[in-house]
């Protein structure tokens, strides 16, 4: 029988044990990341994350004194586990929203983006107008989505499918499955460099923003948002920038600019 003495002497050796394992634990930011997203993350041949947001948080931890675990979950999978606390931060190409700052926290933003129609080269949808009785695909969580569902009564799309994966919109956009996507043109630009049966047929001007998504007023928040203006300052992220897109970011954009911290 173990008695209130060994209970204590074994609280304490547990205790012991899990002090350096704890002390590491707060120097680790914990990163979510969607794992299908290039150029802004995807896993390489060996597992490891890269990409630009990858290069963006790994540069803004360092700045802060800590390393980065990035774990693998899925778009919708990100949004509980920012709120749950279960990571600290979220990446993967996340539009910073008036409906998503009522409840999470971003840092300022680091990406200007809009949306596009995307379809299969020849196929007769050129603009919005063409959509009418067609079946469009979305990312599921995403803006996209939002954006969709918002036009589809007023357009007369027949259908709107939602999928897991970027990779697997795209795939069935290819096969004829959907008729058109709607998504962020970054990261479908990047796939139609080997999937050149797809192009984007129109842009949509939205005025999108990337940030690090966190839950509210999570308490590196500030920290993050100012090792991300200093990384504005000194060029570093320009620099990820051109790493990852080949071009200089514009000088008036959020990559270049330092930004206020976005609020509600």
């Amino acid at each position: 029988m173990i008695n209130r003495r060994n209970l204590i002497l074994l609280a304490t050796a547990i205790g012991i044990a899990a002090g350096p394992a704890t002390a590491y634990a707060a120097d680790v930011l914990n990163v979510g990341a969607y794992p299908t997203n290039p150029p802004f993350e995807y896993k390489n041949e060996s597992g490891t994350f890269e990409g630009f947001e990858v290069d963006i948080v790994n540069e803004a931890a360092k700045r802060i004194g800590m390393t980065t675990d990035i774990a693998d979950l899925g778009f919708q999978a990100l949004f509980a586990a920012v709120s749950s606390n279960r990571i600290d931060v979220a990446i993967s190409s996340i539009t910073i929203t008036p409906e998503r700052l009522k409840t999470l926290s971003f840092t300022q933003p680091y990406y200007d983006s809009d949306m596009g129609i995307a379809t299969k080269t020849d196929s007769a949808i050129n603009a919005e107008a063409d959509l009418k009785g067609k079946v469009v695909g979305v990312l599921s969580g995403s803006t996209g989505e939002t954006w969709v569902k918002a036009h589809q009564e007023a357009d007369g799309y027949s259908d709107v499918k939602g999928y897991d994966t970027q990779q697997n919109l795209l795939l069935d956009l290819s096969a004829g499955r959907v008729d058109a996507a709607v998504s962020d043109i970054p990261g479908m630009q990047y796939s139609f460099q080997k999937m050149k049966d797809l192009v984007v047929k129109q842009r949509i001007k939205t005025g999108e923003q990337y940030g690090l998504m966190m839950s509210k007023d999570h308490p590196l928040l500030g920290k993050l948002n100012d090792a991300l203006t200093a990384m504005k300052k000194d060029g570093t992220l320009a620099a990820i920038h051109k790493k990852w897109f080949g071009t200089d970011a514009p000088a008036d954009s959020s990559t270049v600019k330092e930004m206020p911290l976005p609020k509600a």
